[in-house]
Formats: C-alpha cells, structure tokens, sequence
C-alpha cells in the first residue's frame, strides 16, 4: 500500500460514499441496539481497521456469545461473524442497492446469534429513505472505495499518533456512522455544568432550521488553516464564513443562550442549500 495520501476529490466518488455511508449506518443501528451504553455514545462508535469499518465485539441477541459486523473494503463485502467461528459474507457489487445488504446482514445477524430489530432511519444525512427500504443508493465503485481506504487508514494513523502522548481523558479513534468521519476527542478535565433541557431544545432547533434550507447542495466544513468553519456550495466555492465558535463550545462561562445565537446564525448563512453539519467538541458531546 502507497505510504502517501491518494487523491480522492469527493465530487468524483460521492455516489459511492453515499452507499458506504449507508451501509456503515446498519452497523452502528446494531452496535446502538447490542452493545452496553456509555458516555460519550461510545458504544455505539465503529472502528477503523485493517481490513474496513467494523463493530466491536457486540452481545449476541440470543445469549450465545457474541457477534461482530463489519465492511470489509478490501475484499468489498460486508460480514457478520460469530464467537464460535460461523461467518456470513454479503457481496457489494457495482449495482446492489442498500436495501438488499441491509436485509441480508441482519438475516445474518439473526441466524448466527439472534434477531435484532434496529430503527432503520438514517441519521445525519439529506436523506430519509429507510435503510431497508433504500433503492436509490447502489453505486459502489471497489476502486473508489480502496482508495478511500487508503486515505482513511492513513488518516487514522495520523489521529492515533497524535492521541498517544496525551495523558488526560481520551476516546480511542472513532469511526462515527452518522458523518461518515473518523475523530478523537480530548477531554480537559474542567469541570461544567450540565446543560439545561431549553438548551438542547435551541441546539436542535437551529440545526433543525440549518438542515431544513434544502433548495440546493452544499456543505459545511472546517478550514483546517483557519480554524473558521465554511459553508461551501458544491461542486466547490465558498460562500460563506463562520468563526468555528458557532458550532461548539470550547470554553467555560459562555451563557448557554449565546451558543443557539451563534447557532442560529449559522443557520442563516445556510439559507437556501442544504448542509452537513461537522463539528468538534472536547468538554461535551450531545
């Protein structure tokens, strides 16, 4: 495998994210479904490793052991692999939509260790079509999908290089099915003051209005040299700058009302395209 970053422009493979992001949703509905709560929805993170996206070692439904789920990009197929050693493999193929996968990886599910039931809406994405039910995404190009492996793996190399010196409260590299992404979080340590019903309640709905202004595409994103957060019309330009403030809280004291304030007016930069929310926290993930 190269040891340098491959090209991979988003605009050139996003039919096929679009299917892998799907199918990395039916493995973190299982892992939310199977795995023991904890803070931080820790348990329901996928992990990145050398073979694709995969959950941890998950409780089986039925007692028997336990069960893993996972995308395997090197040999483009998913899987689903019990304890005792019984495996089921699911081809992703040029033209399989996810519907099909998502049906035959939890008939796997069922028959290796038991029936689970998972709320199939997708999460975090433009659009609502139910994981079982979704036609509409079926381009899987394996060549993309390698080299996004490539990049991703580097990219997890990189994260874990620089999570290890750190001394303080860490989570491991996640790989987050709802973005799509791969994330550490550092915690400071500070102490904070839970936030109040009225402010999860403003959170939502300024995310609510930012996600609903769907007249056209676009997305929202970091700019790694600035700090700034961008709001980018697609295939590409900026149209808008926000200070990465807006999207989350780093530092202690702020009233909690300006953080749906700043909010809000990420909101209204975003009139009219539809966005993707990125963003970091250190202290706090909702």
């Amino acid at each position: 495998m190269s040891t340098g970053w491959p090209p991979l422009r988003y605009e050139s493979w996003s039919a096929t994210s679009d299917t892998l992001h799907a199918h990395a949703q039916v493995l973190g509905k299982l892992a939310v479904e199977l795995a023991p709560p904890e803070p931080q929805l820790q348990h329901a993170a996928l992990r990145l490793t050398a073979r694709g996206w995969e959950t941890l070692a998950l409780p089986a439904p039925d007692g028997s052991g336990a069960i893993a789920a996972a995308l395997d990009l090197r040999t483009h197929e998913a899987s689903v692999e019990h304890s005792d050693g019984r495996e089921t493999r699911i081809a992703l193929t040029p033209n399989r939509p996810v519907a099909e996968v998502t049906r035959e990886l939890l008939e796997a599910v069922e028959r290796l260790g038991g029936k689970v039931a998972i709320n199939p809406t997708p999460q975090e994405v433009p659009w609502t079509t139910p994981l079982d039910e979704d036609d509409q995404h079926a381009t899987y190009d394996a060549d993309q999908a390698a080299t996004y492996f490539v990049a991703a793996t580097q990219a997890a190399v990189v994260l874990a290089d620089v999570r290890a010196p750190f001394r303080g409260r860490a989570t491991p590299v996640n790989a987050w099915w709802g973005t799509f992404d791969l994330a550490v979080n550092f915690f400071s340590g500070r102490p904070a003051d839970p936030p109040s019903d009225d402010f999860i309640n403003a959170i939502v709905a300024a995310l609510d209005r930012l996600l609903q202004a769907n007249a056209s595409a676009g997305t929202l994103r970091p700019d790694l040299d600035s700090g700034d957060v961008v709001l980018a019309s697609s295939p590409g330009g900026e149209l808008a700058r926000a200070d990465r403030t807006a999207l989350a809280e780093r530092e202690r004291g702020v009233h909690q009302r300006e953080v749906a304030e700043r909010l809000g007016k990420v909101a209204e930069l975003a009139a009219g395209h539809r966005v993707v929310l990125l963003c970091e926290q250190t202290d706090v993930v909702a």
